[in-house]
């Protein structure tokens, strides 16, 4: 049986909650990512790469078996040496991962960053994928609130250099150390229980496991619940008190304007003292653009040493969504347009020298000879080279601003 050669063939979509980018948004995307490496540099933070995959025990220990990450949202498989893998839902497990298992306690304290793709099967939103994109700095090692203040200033200097900082709130909370925090789950869980009748599923669900996370239930019914809790600062020993106010003291000194949020709450376990959300309304409902925390129990929960770290993540699609359109300048700072063929190679050599010189050159030599010079002016650069003859003789005539025009005539001059 012949096939029918007319039949057309479908293209496979992409899958839902992913997407490609081109143009604007691409432009805005590689904007953040670029500011970030700059200001990570600043700060002195290693470059750091973790792997994509990971063994799903990674994840299941540090996130918690009865998260919704856990449960719900993760992209985990079998592979085909009966190992179950998952792709990376956040950085930070990862990191912890390779903390351990490359004997980096050596360069303790070590700062670190790095950004890249995440995955979590999750109802695609604005500003939420399923892959995803974050930036992600950490602190590995160092028990000072020093590095707390630090990591802090420098989310505060990226979002001031991509120029989103205004509109933009820090919210500080502290979860104490582990007494104190020990001693508020306690009466938290008294008060919860005291109204478990009017609770939400869900939140009678986090009752026995992660009783602090009711604190930021949404769920209208837990609201009255939730907001007469107990603050934890009735049960702040004195050390955490005292490592808050160290915080805050830096923050104020380096001049870093922040809001206290007694409600701000991370619910597993191996979460201490700070806990932060840079949080804005330009997003809708979900208005956080970057937050962390410090997890000094973390690494020990993956089987490591007991280990103190702090860290944050931020998303790079919400970021980028904030970028103002006139603060990204896409220009090229220079287009060449051929309009004598046989000048040619005398332009492509141009064209090497400019481009060897940090220019970034485009050159239009194909197509009608006359039209050339209007598509390249069609092109954004802030300079158009044109090289033609007339009269039998070779011009080169260059328009654009004062100071790259006198630089391109310099490296003409070398040719």
């Amino acid at each position: 049986m012949s096939k029918d050669k007319s039949a057309k063939i479908p293209t496979p979509q992409a899958v839902r909650g992913t997407q490609d980018m081109l143009g604007d948004f691409a432009d805005r995307f590689a904007h953040v990512v670029e500011t970030f490496e700059h200001v990570r540099r600043l700060y002195g933070y290693k470059r750091i790469e973790v792997p994509v995959i990971e063994p799903t025990a990674v994840f299941a220990r540090s996130l918690g078996e009865t998260t919704d990450v856990v449960s719900k949202e993760m992209y985990s498989f079998e592979d085909r040496g009966g190992e179950s893998i998952t792709l990376r839902p956040e950085f930070t497990a990862g990191i912890a991962r390779a903390y351990i298992t490359n004997g980096w306690q050596q360069y303790a304290p070590l700062k670190v960053a790095t950004h890249g793709p995440l995955f979590r099967y999750e109802r695609p939103q604005k500003g939420r994928y399923r892959q995803f994109h974050q930036l992600d700095a950490e602190v590995l090692g160092s028990e000072s609130p020093l590095a707390d203040a630090e990591l802090l200033v420098f989310a505060d200097q990226l979002l001031k250099e991509l120029g989103i900082g205004d509109g933009v709130t820090l919210t500080l909370n502290t979860l104490g150390d582990a007494a104190s925090r020990d001693a508020w789950r306690t009466a938290l869980v008294e008060h919860f229980e005291a109204h478990r009748g009017d609770l939400s599923e869900d939140s009678l669900a986090r009752l026995d496991k992660n009783p602090l996370r009711i604190l930021d239930s949404k769920d209208p019914k837990d609201r009255p619940i939730a907001d007469s809790a107990p603050d934890i600062d009735a049960f702040l020993t004195s050390e955490a008190q005292d490592f808050f106010g160290a915080v805050t003291a830096g923050l104020d000194a380096a001049g870093v304007a922040w809001e206290r949020n007694a409600r701000l709450v991370r619910g597993l376990d191996y979460y201490r003292h700070t806990a932060f959300e840079f949080v804005t309304d330009r997003l809708g409902a979900q208005g956080t653009v970057l937050g962390g925390g410090r997890y000094d129990g973390l690494i020990e929960a993956l089987g490591g040493p007991p280990t103190a770290a702090v860290g944050w993540a931020a998303g790079i699609e919400r970021l980028a969504m904030l970028v103002a359109d006139d603060v990204i300048d896409t220009r090229l700072d220079a287009v060449i347009a051929v309009e004598d063929d046989g000048l040619l190679a005398y332009a492509m050599k141009t064209l090497a020298a400019m481009r060897s010189e940090g220019l970034a050159t485009e050159i239009v030599a194909t197509g009608s000879p006359r039209k050339r010079f209007d598509k390249a002016g069609k092109i954004p650069a802030r300079a158009l080279v044109a090289i033609g003859t007339r009269d039998g003789q070779s011009y080169t005539n260059i328009r654009g601003d004062e100071g790259l025009t006198l630089a391109i005539n310099k490296i003409i001059r070398t040719l």
